[in-house]
């Protein structure tokens, strides 16, 4: 009976160094995933916060819980099974995929540069007020959240494609999850921050007061920069998914080009930016081809390329 029961928790100690290892696994693997995904997961943060531009103060953390209820939901019902399926039954259909997503990203990286050098701007209606508008609000951030979400999975589902399916299915749920809380909890705080801000600057502390007046300027700045880091992220990370995925398809020339460069220099830091500032010039190239075309097929149907 000992002997029964001391194989028994052999057996139960093996099981549970395999789970372990099989969580070191997913969460490195999520890790190095999210890092990968990390240009969009940064445009998600800079998009987020304009979804409640407008919106009377109490109602934006509402708005924005609505929101990441609606990411999570993206990622997790919607993409995440369409991912596995496709990785279990057809994975050479991810290259192909990644690399439309790449060059999704580089077009709106392309358009969003386009827009700040030249200094137009997209239109923006007037948010209305009540909660059929809201729902109307709500709805619309779920639907561009659902392209970013996708990117930010199939960026991730490539750095696992190897890998057997539970640390796949695993690793998707992992990054799923915390890229939304990280987003969103973000978004959150940084949507609220000004408010903060003009509490602080209401108290008697003149320490407090001054950082409150700090925090009610700054925003604005803060909210710039995430969205100048966003545009460079997105180009880099589109012009990295196409190099990557072109030499994947048999087309080797520009990953050679961009290795032999990178390998000039024999210091890692300047050999990865060598090869960082390919990928966002290969983005940009390959973004402002999209976009001029784009702007030129609107413009011959008489409209505007900016909605």
């Amino acid at each position: 009976m000992a002997s029964g029961l001391a194989a028994l928790l052999d057996d139960i100690a093996v099981i549970a160094k395999a789970a372990a290892a099989s969580v070191d696994d997913i969460t490195a693997a999520a890790g190095k995933a999210t890092a990968k995904a990390a240009g969009v997961v940064v445009d998600d943060a800079a998009v987020a916060p304009r979804f409640v531009d407008g919106v009377t103060p109490k109602r934006e953390l509402p708005i924005v819980m609505k929101i990441m209820a609606g990411s999570l939901a993206n990622k997790l019902l919607f993409i995440l099974p369409a991912a596995i399926l496709l990785s279990q039954f057809a994975p050479w259909i991810l290259t192909p995929l990644l690399m439309l997503g790449g060059l999704y990203l580089c077009y709106e990286g392309a358009e969003k540069l386009w827009e700040l050098v030249t200094g137009a701007k997209h239109e923006t209606a007037a948010v209305a007020e009540g909660p059929d508008a809201e729902k109307k609000l709500v709805r619309g951030a779920i639907k561009t959240d659902f392209i970013l979400s996708a990117e930010i999975m199939v960026i991730s589902l490539n750095e696992v494609a190897s890998q057997p399916f539970w640390i796949r299915l695993g690793t998707l749920i992992v990054v799923a999850i915390a890229v939304t809380l990280g987003v969103y909890g973000v978004v959150a705080l940084i949507v609220k921050m000004d408010d903060i801000g003009l509490h602080l600057s209401r108290r008697k502390s003149s320490g407090a007061r001054s950082l409150g007046v700090a925090l009610v300027k700054g925003m604005p700045v803060l909210l710039n920069i995430i969205s100048i880091v966003g545009i460079f992220a997105m180009l880099w990370v589109g012009g990295h998914i196409l190099i990557s995925g072109a030499d994947t398809l048999g087309w080797h020339a520009p990953y050679e080009l961009v290795h032999t460069l990178s390998h000039l220099v024999h210091i890692a830091p300047l050999s990865w930016l060598i090869e960082t500032l390919c990928s966002l010039l290969f983005g940009i190239v390959a973004g402002g081809i999209i976009v001029a075309v784009h702007h030129a097929i609107v413009r011959a149907r008489g409209g505007s390329a900016h909605h």
